[in-house]
């Protein structure tokens, strides 16, 4: 499983989240590789960001490594391509 939270490090409070575990994406990400349900959680966290007119943000592995190939690039990549920018 994969999870990523859009959090105001301002105010304390978390903007928008995803997860595999998501009940839309629970069946299509449980069904998928890891870097695939990482792309799909990406893509999720990605609309809704759009939904609340967010842009741009600063991509926060917390310590995880960004690998070419990997769960987290995948991610990110799913996040870029539903328009996220950072």
């Amino acid at each position: 499983n994969i999870s990523v939270q859009l959090i105001d490090d301002v105010q304390g409070v978390t903007l928008a989240s995803a997860s595999s575990l998501t009940p839309e994406l629970r069946k299509e990400a449980g069904d998928a590789s890891g870097n695939k349900a990482a792309n799909l959680v990406g893509k999720l966290i990605g609309e809704r960001c759009k939904e609340k007119g967010i842009e741009k943000v600063v991509f926060d592995r917390n310590g995880f490594i960004y690998k070419k190939k990997g769960r987290i690039a995948m991610l990110a990549e799913g996040a870029r391509k539903a328009g996220l920018k950072f």
